[in-house]
């Protein structure tokens, strides 16, 4: 195991061993399976600031659409200040392009200490005793396609996860949908500011918004039975987060423009 994941991976497996411990009295074999869900939901709370912050900018680029492009047409000759002001703009109301996948990209060391977790035999030099673990029969350190493979118990659980990671990216791609229209418009004012750059990439991040929930099944079928289930259980919390800060700082029909007032 790599030293720079050697302390993570060992801290969260003592911690992961005494969920599991605090959850032992929970019947068939669901105490290390819950543990991970516990430690999956610890770690969406520690990035839960960064989550709101990003949803707090999604809706004041929203809010900020009119502005940007008064700004448009008043500097549309002269491009240099126009960029100025609306960086200026965006620096005044605490918001940027990219924030938003900032709660994304803090998930990846998490993920991969997951991943190293259950697929090292040893941590700290001991046996891992945590892929003695199951989950209705399957270990939680099998792969879909390994040991009794995907016509088996152990294949029966898999594809449950698999059709649980697919129903959460469903309702997932239906929520990047519900909120396309404001994102559009914030896109369509970025690209009049800013020649085309900010749409690009609003128009990417709401293709990989489309994408990445199917993708995590196909993540799914190729890591360890734990890492899948740290994948649905983040799925699924990113899936009712979003929900709930988007009624809070996204502004909708009927509602007011500024949703921090």
């Amino acid at each position: 195991m790599s030293s720079l994941f050697g302390v993570p991976v060992d801290l969260a497996y003592h911690l992961v061993c005494w969920l599991a411990a605090v959850l032992g009295p929970l019947p068939g074999g669901l105490a290390a399976a819950a543990a991970i869900i516990v430690f999956t939901i610890a770690v969406r709370l520690l990035v839960l600031p960064l989550s709101y912050y990003a949803l707090r900018g999604e809706g004041a680029r929203s809010r900020l659409q009119p502005k940007v492009q008064e700004l448009h047409k008043r500097h549309a000759q002269h491009p240099e200040r126009l960029q100025r002001e609306v960086a200026a703009l965006y620096r005044a109301e605490g918001t940027g392009l990219f924030a938003g996948c900032l709660p994304m990209l803090l998930q990846v060391p998490f993920f991969s200490v997951m991943y190293r977790l259950f697929l090292s035999g040893t941590v700290g030099g001991a046996p891992n005793t945590l892929l003695t673990h199951d989950l209705l029969g399957a270990p939680l350190g099998s792969h879909w396609l390994s040991g009794a493979g995907p016509v088996s118990a152990q294949g029966a659980v898999f594809a449950a996860l698999f059709a649980l990671l697919c129903v959460v990216a469903v309702f997932s791609v239906r929520a990047a949908q519900r909120g396309a229209a404001q994102a559009d418009g914030a896109a369509q004012a970025d690209s009049a500011a800013q020649a085309g750059g900010a749409a690009q990439a609003g128009k990417l991040m709401a293709a990989l918004a489309r994408v990445m929930p199917f993708v995590t099944v196909l993540v799914a079928a190729v890591v360890p039975l734990a890492a899948g289930l740290y994948l649905l259980t983040t799925a699924a919390w990113t899936v009712i987060e979003r929900a709930v800060l988007r009624r809070r700082f996204l502004p909708g029909p009927g509602r007011a423009d500024s949703p921090d007032r």
